[in-house]
């Protein structure tokens, strides 16, 4: 993305990217909850090549998903936070602000 911004500037616009140009729609494809790294590789590297983008800036997009509670991981699975489930079911717009969001609603 931008290099001119700050770390913690810069890698929520790679997470928020991450979540809403690969995540997503990768959840909307498959109709389920969880996936699995090959599957989001192929639509990361999908996703880059249409957008002309390196790979390195989505590369820490996943983890940090992780850390914020949006995506958990067993095993080889990355799943969403049950909270979004509903979205999934629903075939809605889920943004990151809105995935965050209930992500953090306890």
């Amino acid at each position: 993305m931008l290099s001119e911004k700050g770390k913690y500037a810069s890698a929520t616009q790679n997470r928020r990217f991450v979540w809403t140009e690969i995540v997503w729609p990768l959840i909307l494809e498959l109709n389920d909850v969880a996936f699995t790294l090959k599957q989001y590789q192929g639509k990361r590297d999908q996703v880059c090549e249409e957008r002309k983008i390196g790979v390195t800036v989505t590369s820490r997009g996943l983890v940090s998903l992780m850390q914020k509670g949006i995506l958990l991981k067993e095993d080889k699975i990355y799943s969403i936070h049950y909270r979004l489930i509903p979205y999934m079911r629903l075939k809605a717009k889920c943004d990151y602000a809105t995935a965050i969001h209930e992500a953090r609603v306890k």
